[in-house]
């Protein structure tokens, strides 16, 4: 059994308001170990002015293959090969928790099609599930130095989203999520995502870079206008 992080136990995410009237929002969750924070101000830089983001901190919980050491996760992990076991409870409780998330916005007066989710490496991987499982259409999911969790699983829980514009992008020599783990998750979706993107960075590792963030910039602006 997995661990079961809930909203309860996140810390209040760190929100990016929109400095015009608000239309649109992102929904970026963080990679291991960091917070909101560790997004929030990058996010500041490339949003449209009618843009809020929204950069939530994972709860504090054991991570296995870091030998039980607490940590922000949005679940367990317990290996790094890709056929490896899998935390599938947490995953799934992660994309129930990244659901409410966008209910909230929903409730403020945000249709779910102005709303976007996307992360980086571990959060990368709760927004890929949970665009694929939220009942509704999404403007668009972002993925950086990622990978599609319980992939054996797909297409055949893609419930909703295939028809959504999807943004991969991951670093050609990244040591912590192999780029090559990026290129399968890609293999995977082009089996039934209709709109999606993969993009390789030369030279880049585990992290993210200027090109890579103006690539971002570009997609939020293309898939949530203005209006």
């Amino acid at each position: 059994m997995g661990n079961q992080p809930s909203t309860e136990d996140m810390a209040a995410p760190v929100i990016v308001n929109a400095t015009s009237r608000h239309t649109a929002t992102v929904i970026f969750l963080h990679g291991l170990g960091d917070t909101g924070h560790g997004w929030a101000a990058g996010f500041s830089e490339i949003k449209p002015a009618h843009v809020k983001c929204i950069c939530p901190t994972a709860p504090t919980m054991p991570v296995t293959l870091n030998a039980g050491m607490r940590m922000p996760s949005w679940f367990d992990i317990y290996s790094l090969q890709p056929n490896g076991p899998q935390d599938d409870d947490g995953i799934k409780k992660a994309a129930r928790d990244l659901h409410c998330l966008i209910e909230e916005e929903e409730k403020k007066g945000i249709s779910s099609d102005r709303i976007m989710v996307g992360g980086f490496s571990q959060g990368g991987a709760v927004a890929l599930y949970s665009g694929f499982t939220y009942h509704k259409p999404l403007a668009g999911i972002i993925a950086l130095s990622s990978w599609l969790p319980m992939h054996a699983q797909f297409p055949q829980i893609a419930s909703s989203n295939i028809d959504s514009a999807i943004f991969q992008a991951h670093g050609d020599i990244d040591p912590v999520v192999p780029f090559v783990w990026g290129d399968l998750t890609s293999k995977v979706l082009k089996t039934f995502a209709k709109n999606h993107e993969f993009k390789k960075y030369a030279g880049l590792m585990h992290s993210s870079n200027q090109q890579e963030m103006n690539d971002v910039r570009e997609f939020i602006k293309k898939q949530l206008p203005g209006e």
